[in-house]
């Protein structure tokens, strides 16, 4: 069967962190590009430049540190956008500029209160300047599924003639239905004439739960790039989904005879990653990466799997990187069975690391019976996400029942300073914080506070996941582990205090 490759164009960092609520510093947005190189993704937008200079900065980093891979940034279409957006990407090894407006009567009017004319001229404008910087430029007509077909052929012709190699055709606000976002494809390639010189890509939004539906519609009547994003983050509910829209093409070849350059077994640990970054749980339902996603609890289900994976199973989960649960290390295992099982999970450690790793290893298998891969993600994931600490736990002590007002001490070292103070709260963790604000001058505004088991059973592993926003409106999300939930309590927020304190010093604001 002849089989037709398709693009994944991964806007995770761009599209995806405008969820709200999601904030990531330079270097996390750093760690997730890496991830997804190794995903292989085919092109990376790093960011809209222009919104900030810290989205410039990391944009930049990203075009620096990440190769084998285009890197594409956003930018209206205005000279200042695109020039910004040039200057961020200029040292990448595959440069992309992106540029947009919007092409529906509703944009036109309300929005960008212009008329039909003027809209092609501004977007022939922005892809003949991307073009002098780039030969790799594309051009999406923002709001594309509302806008008046014969209008939007003649912006997308007049995109591609003044050099644009990519035309996307977005469905914004998620209004589109398959059939109807298919045929609409369909149309556009059959009335532009000059299409054959651009690949045609689509990127759609989930307020309807239809966007992947309405990607793969797309791709069966033409389109070879889906933009998309892991777990499906993005703006209000989200953006098409990688790790669906790449296993429904690779799952149902039968029907769908086209491929990708995604390596599936990365799959589960990207959005481990981008999960844990973010602040934003996966849904235990969640196709693909969702804890339910290959579990059976259904007694027909579990006689059906056991005598053969197929009859409820239509995917290996170890085909997306999920590994099987299992006991793997206990306090007696030494250092090399350590370095050999987290290779096995994909973590490749530098002498220093597995050094580092291997106290954290011991600590945590002191205080569990049973260490399993979960234990160790949740443990990896925690030491790779650390920014520099200006402040660490040394210890913490509560004092609280029905009767007594919830007191805590806490002691933290600052360059092996111990700082100690004490502080009466709502609740044991309100203490623990109101203690920590108090050694650290600093007092941000909790705007979420979670729990999750990361391991089950009576020494499970805790994770607590805070969001914190300072007087600038920065928000960080901080993240700590432990089998003792105030103890990951205490290390999520000293995480997020560190990340605000590292952003103070990365643009030299005051505290």
């Amino acid at each position: 069967m002849y089989m037709e490759r398709v693009r994944i164009f991964d806007t995770t960092l761009r599209d995806g962190e405008q969820s709200p609520g999601v904030s990531l510093n330079a270097m996390e947005k750093l760690q997730i590009a890496r991830q997804l190189q190794k995903l292989g993704v085919d092109v990376i937008e790093a960011g809209f430049p222009i919104t900030s200079p810290g989205d410039k900065e990391a944009v930049s980093l990203i075009a620096r540190e990440v190769k084998g891979v285009v890197v594409a940034a956003l930018a209206r279409a205005s000279a200042l956008d695109i020039e910004t957006a040039w200057e961020a990407i200029k040292e990448a090894e595959s440069p992309r500029i992106h540029t947009f407006i919007a092409t529906s009567d509703i944009h036109l009017k309300y929005k960008l209160k212009m008329d039909r004319e003027t809209v092609i001229e501004r977007a022939v404008a922005a892809v003949k300047l991307a073009k002098k910087f780039t030969a790799d430029v594309e051009f999406s007509a923002e709001d594309a599924s509302r806008s008046d077909l014969d209008f939007l052929c003649r912006v997308v012709e007049a995109a591609v003639k003044a050099g644009a190699t990519t035309i996307n055709i977005p469905d914004t606000v998620g209004y589109a239905e398959p059939e109807e976002f298919g045929e609409f494809i369909r149309k556009i390639l059959e009335k532009v004439p000059v299409m054959d010189r651009a690949v045609l890509s689509v990127h759609c939004h989930d307020d309807l739960g239809l966007a992947v539906a309405n990607s793969l519609a797309a791709i069966k009547n033409g389109a070879r790039q889906v933009e998309c994003t892991i777990n499906g983050i993005g703006e209000r509910a989200g953006n098409c989904s990688l790790e669906e829209i790449v296993m429904a093409l690779y799952t149902r070849k039968d029907v769908l005879p086209f491929y990708t350059g995604i390596k599936t077994e990365e799959i589960y640990r990207t959005s481990k990653l981008v999960s844990n970054l973010t602040g934003m749980p996966v849904q235990p339902n969640k196709a693909i990466v969702g804890k339910n996603a290959f579990s059976h609890e259904s007694g027909i289900h579990q006689d059906g799997v056991l005598k053969e994976r197929t009859t409820y199973e239509i995917m290996n989960p170890r085909l997306v990187g999920i590994p099987e649960s299992r006991l793997v290390l206990g306090k007696h295992s030494g250092r090399h069975a350590l370095k050999e099982r987290l290779l096995e999970l994909g973590y490749e450690l530098t002498e220093e690391q597995l050094n580092e790793a291997f106290v954290k290893f011991k600590a945590l298998a002191d205080k569990k019976k049973e260490v399993t891969d979960q234990d160790l993600e949740a443990m990896m994931e925690e030491e790779i996400r650390k920014v520099p600490e200006t402040y660490s736990l040394e210890y913490f002590h509560i004092s609280t029942g029905s009767t007594i007002i919830p007191t805590a001490t806490v002691g933290l070292l600052k360059e092996g300073e111990k700082l100690e103070e004490a502080a009466t709260g709502d609740g044991p963790v309100d203490a623990i914080y109101k203690a920590i604000n108090k050694i650290t001058g600093l007092a941000p505004v909790l705007e979420q506070y979670s729990i999750n088991a990361v391991t089950s059973g009576e020494d499970a592993l805790g994770e607590v996941v805070v969001k914190l926003k300072n007087g600038f409106g920065k928000i960080v999300t901080g993240r700590g582990v432990s089998t003792d939930i105030l103890e990951a309590s205490a290390k999520a927020y000293l995480n997020g205090i560190n990340k605000l304190l590292f952003d103070y010093q990365m643009k030299g604001e005051k505290q």
